[in-house]
């Protein structure tokens, strides 16, 4: 039997897309989502060590670390802008084995701008963008509005709000400055994209691509914008199930469906990503697709949570339950252990 040490942070207010402050931990799971998680994977048939990826991490890994085989990883990291790659940084230092990309990988995912750049130098599409780090800067030439602004680097739609989206200089300035001043990092702007848009999850070494899941916006109540708000993944998805709004697999032609795949596969090796990712991607109205985001590791909450958590349901697509897609990610970690 594997002894599978399992990483978490817990969230202690769920998200409010009307107080920023209130999605600092959006990152993070419920302690109830973490409770059933923990007894998913101990029905896998792993003796289960649970820990929470505060300050104290450390001594229990250090302590615990010859009775682990094995780290199943979904540590977001508590603090600052490379924060995700704390955890894969301390596993590295004491050699113990875990799921998931790197320090490096982690903390270039979790930085909107240095995954940009590196999608660049690879010729991978993604949006044009600028970073400002005070609310008197201006855009360039190349940002015509309507404008998205986001923090650098956060998760799980934190900090994009119907807010989000501005349409002259005034609104820019305040959305900026409510960015900088609530998430103590730069706000990422980019040309607000409205085509369709795709989550890509991604499972193995090497890399199977799940079944593609798009986001129906035109189902969207007037009230929300056309976009994967934190208003419509936490509260309009959650309440609805998901059961119109998210389309899996999506209805693609051969041409978009074959670049969507290829870009995701360039996206895995130019990240140095390993067992599972999910990426997000939209087009422009000319249907032109764009990396907006790389999430690793990907959100899975749990089928008693919710049925509308993105890579289960691509798992699910393929007639993986959540304790197989557990299973898949623990043996394909394990491999790149093991068969060196």
């Amino acid at each position: 039997m594997k002894t599978i040490a399992f990483l978490y942070n817990v969230r202690h207010h769920y998200p409010d897309p009307k107080d920023l402050r209130n999605q600092l931990e959006a990152d993070f799971d419920d302690p109830i989502t973490n409770k059933h998680q923990i007894k998913h994977l101990r029905n896998c048939g792993y003796r289960v060590i649970p820990i929470e990826a505060n300050e104290k991490a450390y001594y229990k890994l250090y302590r615990l670390k010859d009775e682990i085989d094995l780290v199943f990883n979904i540590a977001e990291g508590l603090h600052g802008l490379d924060r995700e790659s704390h955890l894969p940084a301390i596993l590295e230092m004491l050699q113990i084995p875990y799921t998931g990309g790197g320090p490096l990988t982690e903390g270039l995912i979790l930085n909107k701008v240095r995954t940009k750049e590196i999608l660049l130098l690879n010729h991978i599409p993604t949006p044009p963008y600028q970073l400002l780090k005070t609310e008197s800067e201006s855009v360039g030439i190349k940002l015509d509005f309507p404008l998205i602004v986001k923090p650098l680097a956060q998760g799980s739609s934190a900090g994009i709000t119907n807010k989000s989206v501005v349409y002259h200089k005034k609104e820019l300035r305040n959305q900026t400055k409510k960015i900088i001043s609530i998430f103590k990092q730069p706000a990422l702007v980019e040309p607000f994209l409205t085509g369709r848009e795709f989550s890509i999850a991604m499972l193995g070494n090497p890399p199977m691509v799940l079944p593609i899941i798009e986001s129906d916006h035109s189902i969207l109540p007037k009230k929300y914008l056309p976009l994967d708000s934190l208003e419509v993944k936490w509260y309009f998805e959650e309440k609805t199930e998901g059961c119109d709004y998210l389309t899996c697999p999506a209805e693609l032609n051969g041409k978009l469906k074959s670049k969507l795949k290829e870009m995701s596969l360039h996206i895995w090796e130019a990240l140095d990503i390993q067992d599972w990712c999910r990426i997000d991607i939209r087009c422009d109205e000319k249907e032109n697709p764009y990396v907006l985001e790389v999430n690793s590791p990907p959100g899975i909450l749990p089928p008693e949570i919710s049925s509308t958590s993105y890579f289960p349901l691509a798992c699910r697509k393929i007639g993986i339950d959540y304790k197989e897609m557990l299973k898949s990610v623990v043996a394909a970690a394990w491999k790149r252990y093991h068969h060196k």
